[in-house]
């Protein structure tokens, strides 16, 4: 296994790693200190946090936002992803495994993150910020350690819907190329005809370079440079989307806000219903932010993302 540092002047947070052990992978985590309450952020399926959470447009990131809001601010990439240790399957080809970082598999990398945290700064209980399929993986974790999890926001989460059901592992590939005009056809397909762009950067100017550098081998692929990704996480919105969540929402007993933006595909409003609808949670709020997509956080419906997280977060919103 190998792994790489994503970092600069467009990214924020100090990078250090997190050994695995007995074949764990080594986890990169990304870091601004705070005195205040600590959270992690829970990236998706497609990108790591050097490019969510902590990429910088105008010099703020989402990170930089809860920083100034007074939270210890934490992300890290899972396997596969970023700067994280890049798995033996990604050497083999991709009809040779079952699909790699399963939610049950990128929930134990998670717990060992949170622990590390609890670790660092003592405290016992952490609030989580996830996003699309990391939705899946933090509400497995708060499912499984419901004492743990201080409050819980689901950014565009996937939901379970009714459809044929698939068996756990179904697809045949261990992981998955994505290119850039891939990533952009993704980012943009929601967007209402005619209307002007709402990414920051229409044409990925300045992310698409940075999404390459994120695999070391991307850039020589054919017929197209791409990105390696982990094949698990697609196979869990399948399943999810097939009528198999992989965890339940009922057994989620922290505080949970579901933010989405109003033309987000990927969660829609039978979706926050059901979703929001099972939760054990005693608290839950649902909001959706106009003209926002699945990948708000890139896009200048931002602003409104951080400010309903921020007052979720900081309890100043009741």
């Amino acid at each position: 296994m190998n792994h790489i540092t994503v970092c600069g002047p467009e990214t924020a947070g100090d990078v250090t790693y997190l050994s695995g052990r007995d074949g764990e992978p080594t986890l990169l985590l990304r870091r601004i200190a705070g005195t205040g309450p600590s959270l992690v952020y829970v990236h998706g399926a497609t990108f790591p946090s050097a490019l969510s959470v902590a990429y910088r447009f105008g010099g703020l990131s989402w990170m930089d936002d809860l920083a100034a809001r007074g939270f210890d601010v934490w992300a890290f990439d899972f396997a596969g992803f970023g700067g994280s240790d890049r798995p033996l399957v990604f050497e083999h080809a991709a009809s040779e495994s079952p699909p790699y970082g399963r939610a049950c598999d990128a929930e134990l990398q998670l717990a060992r993150v949170l622990a590390h945290v609890r670790l660092v700064t003592g405290r016992s209980r952490l609030s989580l910020i996830a996003h699309s399929w990391g939705t899946i993986v933090a509400g497995l974790h708060a499912s499984l350690q419901p004492g743990t999890i201080e409050r819980l926001v689901f950014f565009g989460p996937i939901a379970q819907r009714e459809g044929q059901r698939v068996a756990t592992g179904e697809s045949p590939e261990g992981w998955q190329l994505v290119s850039i005009a891939q990533q952009l056809a993704r980012f943009v397909e929601d967007v209402p005809a005619g209307h002007p762009a709402v990414l920051i950067e229409p044409g990925l100017a300045s992310w698409a370079p940075a999404y390459l550098a994120s695999d070391p081998g991307a850039a020589a692929r054919q017929p197209v440079p791409a990105v390696r990704i982990p094949a698990g996480p697609a196979a869990d919105i399948k399943a999810a989307w097939a009528g198999s969540l992989a965890y339940e929402p009922v057994q989620i007993l922290a505080p949970t806000l579901i933010v989405r933006g109003a033309w987000d595909g990927l969660c829609t409003d039978d979706d926050a219903l059901w979703l929001r609808g099972r939760l054990g949670a005693a608290e839950t709020r649902d909001v959706k932010i106009t003209e926002g997509t699945h990948l708000m956080h890139l896009e200048h419906a931002r602003l409104g993302l951080f400010e309903a997280t921020g007052a979720f977060l900081m309890k100043t919103w009741f």
